[in-house]
């Protein structure tokens, strides 16, 4: 046996993200069948990131276990013959038995993307969020300095998380405009909560209007309490961009 890692894109638009799930497609689902298909063995990947419904990937990582023949790097190739068009792997590669996309170590980046002008363009309308009111990007970027490092983010997860330690640590958070009215922001870090890139997204607009003010992120975090921070931006605006390994170089 050997177990083969993807890196994953896909339009989740149509999808009830990765997880399989009683009820609605989803991602995992899809490759679950192709690869089960395509193998002539039963698969069921392991994901890095079990992104919500509506959330796209440019890089998700998902490994499985097979006894194919297929050279490691062909299996992309054979999958994607398998796979509709909003699901695409980039590239598939043998790794060692004990590489895991969610124990080991990892950095990863999401970008959410606003589409910020007066109105919306159709074309991004899967991709990005729209809004209207014009945000105040220096001081977004101000209240986005305040979550890099390591906090307790429990007032920026969903109340219905699972986990008991709710501390995760931001290695990067950064605003920007471009002359096209597209804010992104790109958060790397290390771990994340569920809904937990989305509530900050949420809290920086809220930020870019005025509602709240920069320095009202560390007493936020201090609260941890999700009532304290603001609204959980919708789906379609978040993009994982990529995971990249540290001990791991595939």
């Amino acid at each position: 046996m050997k177990r083969i890692k993807l890196v994953v894109a896909y339009d989740g638009t149509d999808y009830c993200g990765w997880q399989v799930q009683p009820s609605g497609i989803t991602i995992e689902e899809v490759l679950n069948r192709a690869l089960s298909s395509l193998l002539g063995e039963e698969i069921k990947v392991i994901g890095a990131s079990r992104t919500d419904s509506g959330v796209h990937s440019l890089g998700n990582v998902a490994v499985f276990d097979t006894a194919t023949r297929i050279p490691p790097d062909k299996i992309c190739y054979a999958i994607n013959q398998r796979l509709p068009e909003d699901i695409v792997v980039q590239s598939s590669c043998e790794v060692p038995q004990d590489f895991h996309p969610r124990r080991c170590y990892s950095e990863k980046t999401y970008e959410y993307r606003i589409l910020n002008r007066k109105i919306p363009l159709p074309t991004l309308r899967r991709s990005s969020y729209f809004y209207y009111r014009p945000l105040d990007i220096e001081n977004m970027q101000q209240a986005a300095a305040y979550l890099v490092g390591r906090h307790d983010f429990k007032s920026f997860c969903s109340v219905k998380t699972s986990v008991e330690d709710t501390v995760r640590e931001i290695l990067s958070c950064t605003v920007t405009k471009s002359r096209e009215d597209m804010v992104t922001i790109r958060i790397i870090g290390t771990g994340f909560l569920y809904n937990m890139v989305r509530i900050i997204a949420g809290t920086l607009i809220a930020v870019g209007i005025g509602e709240r003010q920069p320095e009202d992120i560390p007493h936020i975090l201090a609260a941890c309490d999700r009532s304290a921070a603001g609204p959980t931006a919708p789906a379609h605006g978040l993009t994982m961009i990529g995971i990249r390994y540290k001990h791991f170089r595939y």
